[in-house]
């Protein structure tokens, strides 16, 4: 009951009120799916399943983060977001030997392979910690963590005025709860673009061209921010920047968009592009680091994923990926 008293927006309560919409909830936090996965599972026509998707969106529980074609027709997949797990008492299913550690924050294809590698490891094993990945943006990330959200945050957020990676915001969000961040990688960013760069894009200037689309990540991340101050600098409108209001949350839907057409260039890192077969022109190397409440620290559930970031196994993984460096993997730093 104190999960519910935490929470002030009634409208929630009343939409999870009923047991369809609180299934759907709870499978959408385990993995994304779309509509017709949704009814299989729960034996619901479509059409229910689509009212009930719909009630959890306008709440602002789950949404939409991609499609697939099944037989020419389009689906869109949905997953549950970060506000969600302020009900995780409520939501999660009530099976006292599920372990589950939710990581907010940016979004890091390393982060992902990483909880896909520990979760394949451990899937037998009953009792073993599931690693629930939620990207919501670092800064969102961060307050997410603050509110009990989340257990632990992806941030790479630069400020400006100390040249400093996270520590600074840490600071701020954080000021009387002991915080440990843990390095997890370094990382290059920089231009997205159609494969042989047909526009001939080579800076950040070149997008103010009414023939060059840009789609953008979404405002609190800290791609965006680091844009944002970019273009400031540069005395660029964003207005005269063609899609720079169309926001994507991950780096891979900013890849995904540029190798569909849908835009001619983005802002990302180095491994999405590569996965995607386009092109890259490297702006700026960050450091990704974990942040984690020392209370955390001490939870086992935690102790797979410290323990394999400090791990040659962890460098491996990362070596797979582009653009990436675990030079400083596993170092702490303390606000």
């Amino acid at each position: 009951m104190d999960t519910i008293r935490r929470v002030q927006d009634f409208q929630i309560l009343k939409t999870l009120a009923d047991a369809r919409r609180l299934a759907i909830l709870r499978l959408l936090m385990a993995e994304p799916a779309t509509l017709s996965q949704l009814g299989q599972v729960l034996g619901e026509h479509p059409a229910k399943i689509r009212h009930h998707l719909k009630q959890l969106e306008t709440v602002g529980l789950i949404e939409m983060v991609g499609t697939r074609e099944v037989r020419g027709f389009v689906e869109k997949y949905y997953r549950a977001r970060a506000r969600a797990f302020l009900l995780q008492e409520l939501i999660l299913p009530a099976d006292a030997e599920q372990n589950t550690v939710v990581i907010v924050g940016s979004h890091d294809l390393a982060l992902e392979a990483l909880a896909r590698h520990l979760n394949e490891q451990h899937a037998a094993e009953a009792s073993a910690p599931h690693l629930l990945v939620l990207p919501t943006g670092s800064l969102e990330g961060l307050i997410s963590l603050r509110q009990g959200a989340g257990h632990l945050a992806g941030s790479h957020l630069l400020d400006a005025d100390s040249g400093e990676y996270n520590l600074p915001f840490v600071r701020h969000i954080f000021p009387d709860r002991p915080t440990t961040l843990i390095t997890l990688v370094n990382r290059e960013q920089g231009l997205i673009l159609e494969s042989g760069n047909p526009h001939e894009i080579q800076d950040l200037e070149d997008l103010v061209n009414k023939n060059v689309s840009l789609v953008n990540r979404n405002r609190g991340s800290g791609t965006r921010l680091w844009l944002d101050r970019q273009i400031a600098q540069l005395k660029i409108p964003p207005a005269s920047i063609r899609g720079y209001g169309r926001e994507l949350r991950t780096h891979t839907a900013v890849a995904e968009a540029i190798s569909q057409g849908r835009a001619n260039a983005g802002i990302g890192l180095q491994a999405a592009a590569i996965q995607h077969n386009l092109d890259f022109i490297p702006l700026f190397q960050e450091r990704f680091d974990l942040v984690i409440p020392q209370e955390m620290l001490k939870k086992p559930a935690l102790q797979p994923l410290l323990d394999f970031v400090q791990s040659a196994r962890f460098r491996r993984l990362v070596d797979s990926l582009s653009g990436y460096s675990t030079a400083n993997s596993g170092n702490q730093l303390f606000p």
